[in-house]
């Protein structure tokens, strides 16, 4: 057939487009968050740490998550940005401490933060390319909604209840409940396949952020599921085969996205990173008494800035990533914005109010330990007390090796050397006073420096606004 010179015109324009289409979507990378709720560091069958064997469940299965595993880099000493969920997703999205957000705990009044600034992870990678397609399905828990933070699309601004939470009848949220679809885990799963697949066939690059409601209590689970924990030897540390069952459901709904990637073929061009909002509760009911930790070696859980309510499983998997290595480096949540806009091509500098660093040099090099941070050290604040956990406001602050614990009731400072005393069982304050003043120096200046909120008895939190509240100022 004979063209004409229109129609090779056409032609040509259209190949011209159809190839810088997939140009831009090969260079413009995916990125999936996988968030999930109150999984401990040891709450997986993946070995966190490679010299800890009890860096890894004793009793729960994970094997879709150890696939993942093995497919990149897990990082030995990962932080949540606070021992509870809404700070911790607020720093997420902000790459900021919860400190500076004034953002320190569950169901406070919001009013004061800036939910409309351009410094969030969607309207970030937008400024880079305005081809990204953001999506946010699961649990939010955050005192906005997410397309007022440049997401296209989501389920809203769910919370804990959306989830099945609900703590009436006394000790309900603890008891084995069937579900067909326990937490939500296989829906929600289902809302991020069914993106994935759409952005994937219309060629635009995405981030997808899946906030799983599990493993929060209530406990859910398949009724099979359940059957086979309570047929499997319980494990030293950790015994509840209902919660077991709902982390291996769990595990399945992560192997059914990973299925999708694969088929797609888009793993070549997707960042995956797994992790979860804080650590595990210390103890599981019907135990009631703190004795040792259900994160064991880590100390205490969920509520407390000691390292099992901090320190948190955290897999990356990407192009150019090596596989199943261990980095020993020390990253929180507020890295994870400034990293996912680096690899996306764009560095943000300058910005006095980002906490964060990209772990783009960590990925290329695993063996590196420092991340550029505009600050030095990471900050945990929980300035207020807890009738769950420690019933004491206190503040953390780690600095290489060495992490500080300074309690506000009688200023109370507690040094541990992280390296040889994971558990926190040494206090080392009186034998390296340097260090501990160092410390301590470093933490209240930084406190200071971004006007975090005080501890101060009689304050309701949910309904004051910040402005009411004592400062650092």
């Amino acid at each position: 057939m004979k063209l004409n010179s229109f129609s090779i015109f056409i032609f040509s324009l259209f190949s011209l487009l159809s190839f810088s289409n997939e140009s831009n979507t090969e260079g413009s990378p995916n990125f999936i968050i996988i968030l999930v709720d109150d999984q401990g560091w040891n709450g997986t069958s993946v070995q966190m740490m490679d010299k800890e064997i009890n860096s890894k469940s004793d009793f729960y299965e994970t094997p879709n998550i150890e696939k993942l595993a093995k497919k990149g880099i897990r990082f030995s000493s990962a932080y949540a940005s606070a021992p509870v969920c809404a700070p911790s997703r607020y720093s997420i999205q902000f790459g900021q401490t919860p400190a500076r957000l004034k953002m320190i705990r569950v169901g406070m009044n919001t009013s004061h933060i800036n939910h409309l600034t351009d410094l969030t992870i969607p309207k970030q990678l937008k400024s880079v390319n305005p081809n990204y397609v953001a999506a946010h399905f699961g649990k939010w828990g955050m005192g906005s909604s997410p397309s007022i933070l440049g997401y296209d699309e989501s389920d809203g601004a769910t919370g804990n209840k959306d989830g099945v939470f609900t703590q009436k009848p006394q000790g309900v949220q603890w008891k084995n409940t069937i579900d067909k679809d326990p937490k939500k885990i296989f829906s929600i799963t289902e809302r991020a396949i069914d993106f994935i697949d759409r952005q994937t066939k219309s060629a635009n690059p995405f981030f997808l952020q899946v906030s799983h409601y599990a493993v929060h209590s209530n406990i859910l689970m398949r009724e099979e599921t359940l059957k086979k924990y309570k047929n499997t030897p319980k494990g030293k540390y950790q015994k509840h085969a209902g919660f077991a069952a709902m982390t291996d459901d769990l595990d399945d709904s992560i192997g059914l996205l990973m299925d999708k990637i694969e088929e797609l073929g888009i793993g070549e061009n997707t960042y995956i990173i797994y992790t979860s909002d804080n650590g595990s509760v210390p103890v599981m009911p019907p135990k009631r008494f703190y004795k040792e930790s259900y994160n064991y070696p880590l100390s205490r859980g969920k509520w407390d800035a000691n390292e099992g309510g901090i320190r948190v499983p955290f897999i990356v998997v990407g192009p150019g990533i090596k596989k199943n290595v261990e980095s020993k480096s020390i990253i929180s949540f507020s890295d994870i914005l400034p990293t996912i806009i680096d690899l996306a091509g764009k560095k943000i500098k300058d910005n006095k109010y980002l906490d964060g660093g990209s772990l783009k040099n960590v990925f290329e090099n695993h063996k590196k330990t420092k991340v550029k941070r505009n600050i030095n050290g990471l900050f945990f604040h929980v300035p207020y007390e807890n009738g769950i956990a420690l019933k004491r406001a206190h503040s953390a602050v780690i600095l290489d090796n060495f992490k500080l614990i300074k309690f506000y009731d009688d200023n109370q400072l507690m040094l541990f050397d992280l390296d040889k005393d994971l558990s926190e069982k040494i206090d080392l304050s009186s034998v390296n006073l340097n260090k501990t003043l160092e410390l301590e120096l470093l933490l209240d200046n930084y406190l200071k420096q971004v006007g975090a909120p005080k501890w101060k008895p009689g304050i309701h939190w949910r309904n004051k606004p910040i402005r009411l509240i004592n400062s650092f100022h």
